[in-house]
């Protein structure tokens, strides 16, 4: 066989045991895949609060700037209080009128009033007995002729009107007498207790002239200025929360045994890629979703993946609201209890 022929059939054998043998050492030494530790994509989700006033008015003071810190309790702004101050005033005024009306019916008559109404009585009936002699006089003139019909109706109605004067008396000398009814004495008591109930809510409408902070955060927007007028629910601070410091990220069927409450995780940010943040998983929603498109990679392009949370345990304030953060689970980490 001429050489020129060997030569043709021995380069594709030499091309095929290179080939082989490429592919064999790129696989042996490529690594291993199948159990590399996962690794979720998310966002940073810090809770946030818009603080506003309950009760309307003219904003005298805010106390607090964007990005400054507030403590739980805090005020950070103040309505003007002049209005409130006036009408927790007038209801203190109104309280003290029905409390005193609750004394006076529960203490009854005094002795003077009683005799004063007995002396009233007894004027009426001397005047009722004046009447009736004079109606009965002038019936015996108007009989005779010596009086006018008109006489004897201008008496007849003196005498009755004198009557129904005795009679009103006699009535509010038995009340005084008898003493105040239960009914009213309640009817008194409820003025009282409804004018209480004013006077508390004037002073709650006082006390909420200050805007308080609940919990400790920073001010991430300042939605009014002082001498603006401040509306019922309109918000004036709004304050990012302190802790805790959540991260949203989401994950696949396949990998949710490995993500049990509690679960520790590392948390990395582009701020500082070398040092994570560690915390624990602490929510796995039930229900599957598409994944959102801030945290779509090619292998969850158009997947079903459950929403899950991680708790940060301890953060510097580098995490902030909507940063994207990479997720591993902390090296021999074991399922943990539900937080």
């Amino acid at each position: 066989m001429p050489s020129s022929d060997k030569k043709r059939r021995i380069i594709p054998v030499l091309v095929l045991l290179l080939g082989g043998g490429g592919a064999y050492a790129y696989h042996s030494q490529k690594p291993e895949t199948k159990n590399a530790a996962p690794v979720y994509y998310g966002n940073v989700d810090i809770r946030d609060v818009s603080l506003a006033f309950r009760v309307p008015g003219r904003l005298d003071e805010v106390r607090k700037s964007e990005g400054d810190h507030v403590e739980a309790g805090e005020v950070v702004a103040i309505l003007d209080k002049t209005p409130y101050e006036l009408q927790l005033a007038q209801a203190k005024a109104a309280a003290e009128v029905a409390s005193a009306q609750v004394k006076s019916v529960e203490a009854g008559a005094r002795r003077e009033d009683i005799s004063q109404a007995r002396a009233v009585l007894a004027e009426r009936k001397a005047s009722a007995e004046r009447a009736k002699d004079t109606f009965e006089r002038i019936g015996r003139l108007e009989a005779s002729g010596a009086a006018t019909t008109q006489a004897l109706i201008d008496a007849r109605a003196a005498a009755e009107q004198t009557g129904s004067a005795v009679l009103a008396a006699q009535a509010t000398l038995n009340k005084l007498v008898n003493g105040t009814r239960s009914e009213e004495i309640l009817v008194a008591h409820s003025q009282a207790a409804q004018a209480q109930a004013a006077v508390a809510i004037a002073e709650l409408n006082l006390a909420d002239t200050e805007l308080k902070a609940k919990t400790a955060g920073v001010v991430v927007i300042r939605a009014i200025e002082p001498g603006a007028m401040a509306q019922v629910g309109s918000p004036a601070l709004v304050v990012a929360f302190e802790d805790p410091v959540w991260v949203r990220a989401y994950a696949a069927e396949k990998d949710l045994a490995a993500l049990a409450p509690g679960t520790p995780m590392r948390v990395y940010s582009d701020a500082r890629p070398g040092k994570p943040y560690l915390g624990k998983v602490g929510y796995v929603s039930p229900q599957a979703e598409f994944t959102p498109k801030n945290v779509e990679t090619e292998e969850l392009r158009s997947s079903l993946v459950y929403r899950f949370r991680i708790v940060i345990d301890e953060h510097d304030g580098g995490l902030r609201q909507g940063m994207p953060v990479t997720i591993r689970p902390q090296a021999g980490a074991k399922m943990g209890a539900p937080l």
